[in-house]
């Protein structure tokens, strides 16, 4: 009895579902992304299957629009706005935010393209970015102090300005030292994950504390990058990765002056205690679950062998309510970097971006709450089980919340390529909403203008010509029976989403014949080609709500 009145409810509430995919699935005013949502993977040119070096970012913002912010110069003496405010989806397209300071402008900038985390430029330069936790001692937040440089704003700068990942290194760390780092999410520290055609380096920014002032001449931020070897391959998972660092290997480290003296300062590292200063443990709170579990699953996956694993694997469906079965490895177990076992192609990134936990402890879709009577006198899955429980769903079943690598938003997989012109090299495989619903659309580098689908987004009202919200719509409709539903948007997307790398090596040579005889010619066919592909995905999304809806209405779903 308990079981037919949870699936009447379970039905009413489903039936909602639909509704908010009309009225759209966030409210005015939030911001509904929490910091801890954003996962990042680097794979250098020897780890890659085809040798290019690869950037990625899950999770992002609500400020999901995608345009090309076209190359500009400027004149001497001219200043550059520095504004806070760029991940708000609700400002107008090509506003960015209150400006709250100005630095020197530069008399050339590069194009970009911009979201509220801009992600790559016409160079190949690419950057991901995964918020990180840190000391209470060291936040600051918007009004609190005189930091003015969000990490954002600083991304911004670097695609504007640099062509190489080591230029966006030295730009971003100067810009945080001398205008302070200002965090914008949480407010917690941030990682970036900046790579170009050659070689791919994590950069981490902490900050002060409020009462830093740039007349003092210290530091406005803390900061350490290193490099991933060529044939490594990485993750950063909303922690800190870096450990032990060297300065005397220039090639492999670089760090703020002050990189050991603010926690020596703090009492949270001491030079005569004889142990080495781990740049981790200095500045991070006690780890999480939600960054343990990404690390395991991530090093499990492509270096099963590395070492001996924790087993967080399914034995039954109760695995997952057993405490002592869930491992408290330290993160000192986690390496900075591995070499994978196999070489790691776009596509095995996605497929890891897209990752639900599942057969693991952590996969939501393993609750026993969701089996039914099978008919049999057994127990079944329900059809209405889905790895995305909606927060209603999890107190009505009573099921834990799991952070995976999923989730709504935006994101990329930058896949840098240095054997081709920069225009045709860089490919910015972009996608919206969830990625586990969604389709990875192929931006190259020396695209010109994005589909005005891809440029439209209001999260409070529904609209027809938004690829965000065809694909959101669909996902809504996903829950009306997700085990069945699953698998009719598989069947429409793999095929589209495989045909665009199936073309890739045609349409890489159309371009560079194109190019080596007019660039204008070559980047205006493939403006077109990134066009027409977004316009696919956006028809095959409004054409798989009608079949879902059809097939899974709740007129047919019976008593």
């Amino acid at each position: 009895m308990k079981i037919v009145k949870t699936l009447i409810i379970f039905g009413v509430m489903i039936l909602a579902l639909f509704f908010l995919a009309i009225s759209g699935s966030e409210k005015s005013g939030e911001m509904y992304f929490p910091a801890d949502s954003c996962t990042d993977i680097i794979v250098g040119k020897d780890a890659s299957v085809d040798g290019s070096v690869i950037t990625s970012h899950t999770g992002c913002c609500p400020e999901c629009r995608v345009h090309v912010v076209p190359a500009q110069t400027f004149k001497k003496g001219t200043k550059a706005p520095v504004y806070y405010g760029l991940q708000d989806v609700r400002k107008p397209l090509h506003e960015y935010g209150k400006v709250i300071g100005y630095i020197p402008q530069v008399e050339k900038t590069y194009a970009y393209f911009h979201t509220g985390y801009p992600q790559m430029n016409e160079h190949q330069l690419a950057i991901g970015e995964s918020t990180l936790s840190q000391r209470d001692e060291l936040k600051v937040d918007y009004g609190w102090g005189k930091q003015i440089m969000t990490i954002e704003q600083a991304q911004l700068f670097a695609l504007q300005r640099c062509k190489t990942a080591r230029e966006a290194i030295k730009l971003i760390t100067s810009l945080v030292e001398k205008y302070g780092f200002l965090p914008s999410c949480g407010p917690e520290s941030e990682a970036l994950c900046i790579a170009d055609p050659e070689e791919a380096w994590v950069l981490e920014v902490f900050s002060v504390g409020p009462d830093w002032d740039p007349e003092s001449g210290k530091p406005g931020a803390i900061w350490a990058a290193q490099r991933v070897p060529d044939d490594h391959i990485t993750i950063v998972p909303n922690w800190s990765i870096i450990k032990e660092i060297d300065l005397t290997k220039p090639d492999e480290f670089m760090a703020s002056e002050n990189y050991m003296e603010v926690a020596v300062e703090h009492g949270w590292y001491d030079p005569k205690s004889g142990k080495p200063f781990i740049w981790q443990e200095a500045y991070s709170p006690l780890p999480r679950e939600w960054a343990l579990n990404r690390f395991w699953l991530f090093f499990s996956k492509f270096a099963p062998n590395y070492r001996e694993w924790p087993n967080k694997k399914l034995i039954s469906p109760f695995s997952g309510y057993n405490a002592y079965h869930q491992y408290l490895e330290p993160l000192s177990y986690y390496p900075f970097s591995v070499k994978p076992e196999k070489k790691l192609s776009v596509q095995d990134v996605i497929a890891f971006q897209r990752s639900v936990f599942e057969g693991t402890i952590y996969d939501m879709t393993a609750d026993t709450d969701w089996m039914v009577p099978d008919g049999k006198g057994g127990m079944k899955l329900s059809p209405l089980t889905t790895p995305f429980p909606t927060k209603d769903m999890r107190e009505l079943l009573d099921i834990t919340w799991r952070r995976m690598v999923s989730r709504g938003g935006y994101g990329m997989v930058a896949q840098l390529r240095g054997w081709l012109p920069a225009p045709i090299g860089g490919v910015y495989w972009f996608y919206l909403d969830n990625q586990h619903v969604s389709t990875y659309a192929p931006i190259y580098a020396g695209v010109q203008k994005i589909s005005p689908l891809y440029k439209t987004y209001d999260p409070d009202k529904f609209n027809e010509d938004s690829a965000r919200w065809a694909i959101d719509f669909v996902d809504n409709l996903l829950y009306l029976k997700w085990q069945e539903a699953i698998k009719d948007l598989r069947a429409a997307r793999d095929p589209l989403e495989g045909s665009f790398f199936k073309d890739q090596s045609s349409i890489d040579a159309k371009a560079l014949e194109l190019y080596k005889k007019n660039p204008k010619q070559a980047k205006k066919f493939l403006t077109e080609y990134t066009r027409e592909n977004m316009e696919k995905i956006v028809k095959m999304y409004r054409d798989l709500r009608y079949l879902i809806i059809t097939k899974y209405t709740n007129n047919k779903q019976g008593l």
